[in-house]
Order: C-alpha cells, then structure tokens, then sequence
C-alpha cells in the first residue's frame, strides 16, 4: 500500500465555519447569560483546538464550568446542524479524494472536533467510501497526536509511512509528536513555521510519493 495520508477536517478538507456559527448562535439565543453571538471568523481563528479550549473563548465572559456546560448543548445542536446543511468543501475534494483511493493510499480523518462532529461531515457529503478510518477528541478524549498513533495501530501502519494533512500549528505539533510526516495546506485558517513542506491545493496531493 501507498503512503497513508490522515487529514485534518476543519480548513483542511471543508470549512464549516458558517454553519457552525448558525448553529452555536441558535444555542445561544437560549442562554440568557451569554448577551453576544460569536461570528464565522472567531469560529475559524478557534479551528483545530479541543473542543474545551473553543468553549472557554466563545464563551469567555463565564466561568470555565459554565462555559463547558454551555459547550455540551452546542456540540449535540451542531452536529444535527452539520448534518442537515453541510459545510463548504475544499475546492476538487471529491475529485482528488477518488483519485487517491486509485493510487492505493489508506485515507483517514483525525480531528479534535467532538463526538459525531466527522460522522456529521460523512453523513451530509456522502464521503464514507472515501475513508478507511476517523477518530476524533470527543470520542476517546485523546488529543490530536494520540488519536493520530490510534488510528496508525489499529490499522497496522506505520508512523514512518504516513502524512499528516493540516492548516494549523496544532497540526504540525501533533504530527511531529505522533512521528508522522507533515504537510500544511496552506489554504486553510493557519500558519506553521517557515520551510514546512506545504500544499496549495488539494491536487497537490496527487503527485505524493
């Protein structure tokens, strides 16, 4: 089998941001101690993180408690709302998804995102022919770089022969931690350092090794 390529969701295969904005924002309209709304640039500036993290932002005018207690009921409205309306996908995704699966690579998805947050994205695009496997935080309560190893053993891969797909720092960190090689793609929400080996476009993808 090819090189196993494990991607990053959010800014990296689709850009949700939108609608996770409208579904957080319905939530809120019922919590009469949260007077603002968030907007699809704090959701995408919050991209990547656990999920714990993302809560303490938005809702940061709460204490940690309430804000994770707040985050429990957006998470269970966005999935539903993620899967009722999608997300705008990464120009070619399709096209490059099938084109990969040709060449013999393991596809997977590894994301900090919560419980159902991926099945959501499956779901709504029909892309689970596209997948081998997903995990993701919600689910194991391990972060990115586990959850990337996870995915690797269960599947017996190995660290050396696999990339990691992502926009963020978050994302390099994790795959420099998991043993994977990186590559950024660079037209997501993110930056890494400079000199990482970067794609512009998913079609990059298509002359990988």
């Amino acid at each position: 089998m090819k090189k196993a390529i494990l991607f990053d969701l959010d800014g990296t295969l689709w850009d949700s941001s939108e609608a996770v904005c409208a579904a957080w924002n319905e939530c809120m309209e019922t919590f009469p101690d949260i007077p603002y709304r968030t907007t699809a640039a704090q959701m995408q500036s919050c991209m990547g993180l656990p999920m714990d993290e993302i809560a303490v932002r938005v809702f940061h005018t709460v204490s940690r408690e309430r804000a994770l207690e707040l985050l429990k009921v957006c998470e269970a409205h966005e999935n539903d709302y993620i899967e009722a309306h999608g997300g705008a996908l990464m120009p070619e995704l399709v096209p490059v998804l099938e084109a990969l699966r040709e060449q013999g690579h393991f596809l997977a998805v590894v994301s900090n995102c919560q419980e159902g947050y991926v099945k959501a994205f499956l779901n709504h695009h029909d892309m689970w022919q596209y997948f081998e496997d997903y995990e993701e935080y919600g689910r194991t309560g391990r972060l990115k770089a586990e959850n990337i190893r996870l995915v690797l053993e269960r599947n017996g891969l190995a660290a050396a022969d696999a990339v990691y797909v992502g926009d963020t720092m978050g994302d390099y960190e994790s795959a420099m931690e998991a043993g994977t090689s990186f590559l950024h793609a660079a037209y997501g929400f993110g930056t890494v350092p400079e000199g990482t080996p970067a794609i512009h476009s998913l079609r990059d993808l298509l002359s990988l090794d």
